[in-house]
């Protein structure tokens, strides 16, 4: 018999805080609004840090990845718990679509299968090509360099085709480390911005605007990025559902990252089913509509 259902997961940082600053109080008031949503359809809920030594996941039914934004710094670590403990209990997405959202190389998937991308070249580990002749090749004035694997922006770099030079010796570094993205850096992003939206069980149920600071092209606040209210259109919701029902096994939750390309065409830069913002706080419906999905999907026989 399990202890619990569903066991939301997060990470250390976020587990039983000392201090309460205003980010870690929204991160536990996500967790807390999709508790309660949970617990009202009769679900035993608990929560933890992922690498919690202490914890038996035996215990519970299901662990759900919500704020486990270490793993990226700690990836071979985090690896090695994901293959262990996922013997041991099921994952809210299933481990199939966590191993390949993982790693950034599934844009090209996304790609080939008609969806729109920035344009990218796709670099493997070892490769022995320096940047510039990359650079050199694609063509691009204005890129974006990033890793295959990272989150929060991680060495992620924009730099000039003329910039190449100065990045050399730490694009050695990384690339006999881990896979990278070289990107054509697309300019809406820094007047439009890039909006977010959220799909439960493959529909979309709202999305926010994130705008970088002036002077800087990163959106997320960790580096100064804004929150706004977004109405979708019917064009923009076709889109992301689209994008939702060609991934295999469908998730769950999961959050579609969209930018206008330089072509103003709707591009996709990222896919987040592991552990994505959702900003349940954002909208009054989220956390219901996702809990009944949850239901639907693991518990309604």
């Amino acid at each position: 018999m399990f202890s619990y259902d569903i066991t939301l997961l997060t990470d250390r940082r976020y587990d039983n805080p000392a201090v309460l600053t205003p980010y870690i109080q929204n991160v536990l008031k996500e967790d807390e609004l999709l508790r309660k949503a949970l617990e009202k359809r009769g679900l035993r809920i608990n929560r933890t840090f992922w690498d919690n030594p202490d914890y038996d996941w035996k215990s519970t039914r299901f662990a759900m990845f919500r704020t486990t934004w270490d793993y990226f710094e700690r990836f071979p670590e985090f690896s090695e718990w994901l293959d262990h403990s996922s013997k041991l209990t099921g994952f809210i997405n299933p481990i199939e679509l966590i191993h390949w959202n993982l790693d950034k190389n599934y844009l090209d998937e996304l790609r080939q299968k008609g969806i729109n991308i920035p344009n990218t070249v796709f670099i493997k580990k070892g490769d022995q090509r320096d940047i510039n002749e990359i650079v050199q090749q694609s063509g691009w004035q204005e890129l974006i360099l990033k890793p295959a694997v990272s989150g929060a922006s991680r060495h992620t770099y924009r730099f000039t085709a003329g910039e190449t030079a100065l990045y050399e010796s730490l694009y050695s570094e990384l690339i006999a480390e881990e896979s990278m993205l070289l990107q054509e850096f697309q300019k809406n992003v820094l007047s439009r911005g890039e909006v977010a939206f959220m799909v439960f069980g493959g529909k979309y149920s709202h999305a926010v605007l994130k705008k970088a600071k002036p002077g800087d092209f990163r959106v997320q606040d960790d580096f100064g990025g804004s929150v706004h209210h977004y109405t979708a259109s019917k064009d923009e919701i076709a889109f992301v559902e689209k994008v939702m029902s060609i991934v295999n096994p469908a998730p769950v939750y999961a959050r579609v990252d969209m930018i206008w390309d330089n072509n103003n065409e709707f591009s996709v830069s990222e896919l987040e089913m592991i552990e994505p913002e959702l900003w349940l706080r954002k909208d009054t419906n989220a956390a219901e509509m996702l809990a009944d999905q949850l239901y639907k999907s693991y518990f309604q026989l």
